[in-house]
C-alpha cells in the first residue's frame, strides 16, 4: 500500500482539499475556504498545514469566533447547502466562542465543519492554558459543550482516527435528513503527530447530494389524502430551496390549483407576485394565508419542521385540518399525527403529481386565495406608504429599501423587530433571493451572514438589515468584509433598543423594563453615532433623516466598491399589524391588573390550539 507522511494537520487539510462537488453543472471545491482565528490550540499545526494550501484552500482571517463561525453558515445557506465552509478556532474560550453558532447551524439545518483545538491526550502538561478541569471526569473539557449541538462530534486521539472519521463528518453535513454542523476537537499533541497514511484517503473524491425517494404505499396514501381534499393549502418550507425543488412545486401547485404559503426559511422560492403565492403563515405571516390555513381542510406541508412562528403555535389550522408532511427528515415528517412521507421534496413532489390523476382543488377555493392575497397587498401599500411623521415605521423603511433593491439583490435578516417586517413586508422579485434566519433568530448572524453570502457569490448584493441592538452585539465582521473585499450594504434602523422585546412586555402587560435604552439604569441616555463607528471599520457611511434619503442612499449604495452602512432613526411602536397568536409564559400571578389580564387572555386562547394532533 503507498502511503505518504504527514501530521495529523497535515493530513486533514489534504483531505479537504480532495474533495468536490458539482454545482450547477460545474465541478468545485466541497470546501472552499477557512474562517480561522489562531490561538495556541491551533496555530503552531494546524495554521501551519493550512498556509501551506492556501492557493488551494483560502484562509479568511475574521475578528469574533462567533462571527466567523455564523459567516461560514451564511456562506452555506447562499450556496443552499452546496458547498460547505470550514471555521476554525483555539481551545477554551475561543472554541466555545463557536457554540452559539454551532446552535444556529443544528436548528436550520445547515452544514459548517467546525475545528477546534483542545487540551494534551497524553495529559503530561495540565492543566494547559484555558482548559476547564472537571475533577470526576478529566475526559471532559469545553469541547464537549458542542455535543448538544452538533450532528456530529469527534475527538482525534489517535493519528489514525481521522480516516474513518472526517468521512462520516462530510457524510453527515450532505445528507438532506442529518444535515447540520460537523464539530472535530483536535488535541494539540496529536495534531503534531506524524503518520503513514494512505495515498488513497486523498484521491479526488467527487461528493453528491443524495435524494431519497418516497415509500410507495405512503405514497399511496398521500395522493388518497389529498383527492378527498376539497381546500388543500401547501406551507412551503426551507426544505423546498434546499431541495431545488421551487419551480416543481410551483408547478404542482398551479396545475392542482392549490394555495401556496410559505414559512420564514421557505419565503423566496416563488416571488411574490406569483398567482399561487398567498404570503407567509402564521405569526410573521399575512392575513391572507393565515384566513386560508383556517379553513384548509389538508395542509400539505413541505420542508419545513412546522415550529411555532408557523403554527401560530399550533393554533391558526382549523381542529378537523389533516397534515400531510413531505420532508427528507423522520423527526420533521412525523409531527402532529401527520401522514409522513418521508423523502427529497423534489422527487416526492414530482411522484405525487404523477400519481393524481386529473385532481384538482376546488375552483372557489382557488379564487378565494388570490382574494385574500390582493387585500393583503393593499394592506402592505397602505403600512408602506409615506406619510408626514417625522419617524419612519419598519414598513415603511422595508418598502424603500424592496423598491431600490435589485432583481437578484439578498435580503438578510435575522433577529429583533426586521424578521417580522420584511417576512410580512418584502415582495420577493426573484427567486432564493430572501434569508432570515429565524430557526434560532441569532443576533449577530446578519453581518457575519452579509460577509459569508458576499463570499458566495460575487454576482450579487446581499442587503443586510438590522436594529440598533443587534449591531451593538455584533458588528466587527464590517471590518473583516472590508478587508477582504466582500461588499454588502447594511442598513441600521436606531429605535433605542430591543424595540420588539419591549413591545412583547407590554402586549403581556408588563411595564416597560430594560428593554429600550430610555427605561433602562443609565446615568445619561445618549445616542451612538452607528455612522461613524462603521466608517472608523472602513466602510461607506451615510446618515439619512427621511424616507425620500433613504431611496438616495440605497441607489447610492448600490454604486460604491466596498461594504456600505445606511443608518436611519426609526419608529419603536408602530409594526405591521399581524393576526396569529404566540404561545409564551405569562405569569398566573401578579400584582399588575394589566399581566392578570393577559394571563387570563393566555388561557383562554391556549384552549384553541391543537394539542399534538
Amino acid at each position: 500500500m503507498s502511503t505518504v507522511r504527514l501530521t495529523v494537520a497535515q493530513a486533514l487539510v489534504r483531505y479537504l482539499c480532495a474533495q468536490q462537488t458539482f454545482v450547477d453543472g460545474e465541478k468545485v471545491p466541497l470546501f472552499p475556504g477557512v474562517f480561522a482565528i489562531f490561538g495556541h490550540g491551533n496555530v503552531t499545526c494546524l495554521s501551519e498545514a493550512l498556509e501551506a494550501v492556501q492557493d488551494r484552500l483560502p484562509t479568511w482571517r475574521a475578528q469574533n469566533e462567533q462571527a466567523m463561525a455564523l459567516a461560514a453558515i451564511g456562506f452555506a445557506k447562499a450556496k443552499r447547502r452546496r458547498q460547505i465552509m470550514v471555521a476554525t478556532a483555539s481551545i477554551g474560550p475561543g472554541a466555545l466562542n463557536m457554540v452559539t453558532a454551532a446552535g444556529l447551524a443544528h436548528a436550520n439545518r445547515l452544514p459548517v465543519l467546525l475545528l477546534a483545538g483542545d487540551t494534551f491526550v497524553n495529559r503530561r502538561p495540565d492543566p494547559v492554558m484555558q482548559q476547564v478541569e472537571h475533577f470526576g471526569n478529566p475526559t471532559i473539557n469545553v469541547n464537549d459543550a458542542f455535543k448538544a449541538v452538533s450532528r456530529y462530534w469527534d475527538r482525534i486521539t489517535h493519528p489514525e482516527q481521522i480516516i474513518s472519521s472526517l468521512p462520516q463528518a462530510v457524510a453527515a453535513m450532505l445528507d438532506p435528513a442529518d444535515c447540520g454542523p460537523a464539530f472535530i476537537a483536535l488535541p494539540q499533541d496529536v495534531q503534531e503527530i506524524a503518520w503513514d497514511y494512505p495515498q488513497a484517503f486523498f484521491e479526488e473524491t467527487i461528493h453528491a447530494i443524495p435524494r431519497p425517494r418516497p415509500d410507495r404505499e405512503r405514497l399511496a396514501e398521500a395522493v388518497a389524502l389529498l383527492q378527498s381534499a376539497r381546500r388543500p393549502l401547501i406551507i412551503s418550507g426551507g426544505g423546498v430551496r434546499y431541495s431545488g425543488a421551487e419551480r416543481a412545486l410551483a408547478d404542482f401547485a398551479h396545475k392542482r390549483g392549490i394555495p401556496l404559503s410559505e414559512t420564514i426559511a421557505g419565503k423566496g422560492a416563488v416571488v411574490h407576485d406569483d398567482p399561487v403565492h398567498v404570503g407567509p403563515i402564521g405569526i410573521l405571516g399575512s392575513t391572507s394565508a393565515n384566513a386560508l390555513a383556517a379553513e384548509a381542510d389538508v395542509v400539505i406541508a413541505v420542508g419545513t419542521r412546522l415550529m411555532d412562528f408557523v403554527t401560530g403555535s399550533w393554533s391558526v389550522f382549523a381542529p378537523e385540518a389533516r397534515f400531510l408532511s413531505i420532508n427528507a427528515a423522520r423527526w420533521d415528517a412525523t409531527k402532529h399525527r401527520a401522514l409522513a412521507v418521508v423523502g427529497d421534496a423534489l422527487e416526492t413532489v414530482s411522484e405525487l403529481d404523477a400519481a393524481l390523476g386529473d385532481w384538482t382543488a376546488e375552483a372557489g377555493w382557488t379564487r378565494k386565495g388570490r382574494a385574500e392575497f390582493a387585500r393583503w397587498n393593499e394592506a402592505l401599500d397602505t403600512y408602506q406608504r409615506p406619510n408626514n411623521e417625522p419617524v419612519p415605521t419598519y414598513a415603511q423603511v422595508v418598502g424603500v429599501v424592496n423598491a431600490h433593491a435589485g432583481e437578484r439583490d439578498l435580503l438578510i435578516t435575522a433577529a429583533g423587530g426586521l424578521p417580522g417586517e420584511v417576512v410580512k413586508n418584502w415582495r420577493v422579485k426573484t427567486p432564493n433571493t430572501f434569508d432570515c434566519e429565524f430557526g434560532f433568530s441569532c443576533m449577530g448572524y446578519e453581518i457575519a451572514a452579509g460577509w459569508g453570502a458576499a463570499m458566495a457569490d460575487a454576482t450579487r448584493t446581499p442587503i443586510v438589515m438590522i436594529g440598533d441592538g443587534t449591531y451593538m452585539m455584533m458588528n466587527s465582521e464590517i471590518y473583516s468584509s472590508v478587508l477582504a473585499g466582500h461588499k454588502f450594504i447594511l442598513i441600521v434602523c436606531d429605535n433605542g433598543g430591543y424595540a420588539v422585546i419591549n413591545r412583547l412586555q407590554n402586549a403581556k402587560g408588563g411595564a416597560s423594563f430594560n428593554n429600550l435604552i430610555k427605561d433602562c439604569r443609565v446615568r445619561d441616555q445618549f445616542p451612538v453615532d452607528f455612522a461613524a463607528h462603521a466608517r472608523s471599520m472602513g466602510a461607506l457611511t451615510r446618515h439619512v433623516e427621511s424616507l425620500a434619503e433613504l431611496g438616495e442612499a440605497v441607489a447610492w449604495a448600490k454604486t460604491t466598491d466596498r461594504t456600505t452602512v445606511l443608518t436611519i432613526v426609526s419608529d419603536a411602536f408602530t409594526w405591521t399589524p399581524g393576526d396569529a397568536w404566540w404561545d409564551v409564559g405569562v405569569p398566573q400571578v401578579s400584582e399588575r391588573e394589566s399581566v392578570r389580564e393577559a394571563s387570563r387572555q393566555q388561557l383562554d386562547a391556549r384552549r384553541k390550539q391543537r394539542v399534538g394532533v
